[in-house]
């Protein structure tokens, strides 16, 4: 792949490849880090969560002022501690584990997510062997997406466009509240 980027761009791309497992945790930088999940899938897959992360007065410190702030930073004294907040999910190809195993996917600003096959007759237990969800995965957790959007992609070629939107809303009318986006 990456040889093909090169030739199309006419020069070597600036990359660095770092295996990860999950539990894994990629700082980007002071600001954000990038934490590694388990996925579902035939392959061995992944899950990714990008955080924001910044650093908060403790509540026991709150109305103190700057110079005694100051004062008990340099006494050693921790004043502030890092706060989280989950931005960007992605799963990838996976069964519904891929969100399951970290449930905080379900609280990203935006998630990225498969919704392989829609249709009512196809096998649960085919879909889960193949490493895919089904919009049944996503109406039994319907309660559960906090998010702000979601984003289903991956279908099945064997369906068209109109049949994924029409499926889809008929089971999840309103489509999470407007937050579910089908990448079609």
């Amino acid at each position: 792949m990456l040889n093909a980027f090169t030739r199309l761009d006419r020069g070597k791309l600036p990359c660095k490849f770092v295996a990860v497992q999950p539990g894994d945790e990629i700082e980007l930088n002071r600001e954000y880090v990038v934490q590694v999940g388990a996925s579902e899938h035939t392959v061995p897959a992944l899950s990714f969560l990008v955080w924001h992360r910044k650093n908060k007065l403790k509540e026991e410190f709150q109305g103190i002022s700057g110079p005694a702030i100051r004062d008990l930073r340099q006494d050693g004294i921790e004043v502030s501690a890092e706060q989280r907040i989950p931005i960007l999910g992605y799963t990838g190809d996976t069964t519904v584990a891929g969100l399951d195993n970290m449930p905080e996917l379900y609280q990203a600003k935006i998630l990225i997510t498969e919704m392989t096959f829609v249709a009512a007759d196809h096998s649960k237990e085919i879909i889960k062997k193949n490493g895919h969800m089904h919009l049944s995965d996503f109406i039994e957790r319907q309660d559960r997406f906090e998010n702000e959007v979601v984003i289903a992609a991956h279908f099945s070629t064997r369906y068209s466009d109109s049949f994924i939107r029409r499926t889809v809303e008929k089971a999840l009318p309103g489509l999470l509240g407007g937050r579910l986006h089908l990448w079609l």
